[in-house]
């Protein structure tokens, strides 16, 4: 299916290119959350008559990304969870936790934005964790689990 891409995608494209993907892709994800439209004469037209306030959202969308990143990039986050004696969690810490965790240090991060790149954290000690706010605006923040008896 030809789609139009109403913003940039990850390992897609940018606002505006004309991409070919697969059915599925289209109808049950890029469409429903408005990351893209059907490829018809009268959508490229309609977005060619919006694609200069559509760059300008995504600019500031860009901006806002990267002062949310500013401000937690480097930042040490502590959780406590009950640990075994040989340091294993009972449970483990999920993005979710990490979601929580930093609402009460007053960060505002959705779950969507919490890369885990070695899954949920089941061990103690420092973790590298990446908050991605935007395609091209990552943020690297590290999270500390501490145990307790």
């Amino acid at each position: 299916m030809q789609i139009i891409l109403m913003e940039k995608v990850a390992n897609l494209g940018q606002l505006g290119d004309v991409v070919k993907v697969k059915d599925g892709y289209a109808r049950n994800f890029l469409i429903p959350q408005g990351k893209a439209r059907r490829a018809t004469e009268t959508n490229l037209q309609a977005f060619e008559a919006r694609r200069a306030e559509l760059e300008k959202q995504q600019a500031e969308h860009l901006v806002q990304a990267q002062a949310r990143a500013e401000k937690l990039e480097g930042f040490m986050l502590q959780i406590t969870q009950k640990a075994g004696p040989d340091g294993k969690l009972f449970g483990s810490v999920t993005n979710v936790d990490i979601v929580e965790a930093l609402k009460g240090q007053g960060y505002e991060v959705t779950k969507a934005e919490v890369r885990m790149p070695l899954g949920p954290l089941k061990q103690i000690g420092d973790y590298p964790i990446t908050l991605a706010f935007h395609t091209d605006v990552t943020a690297a923040i590290t999270v500390s689990v501490l145990g307790t008896a």
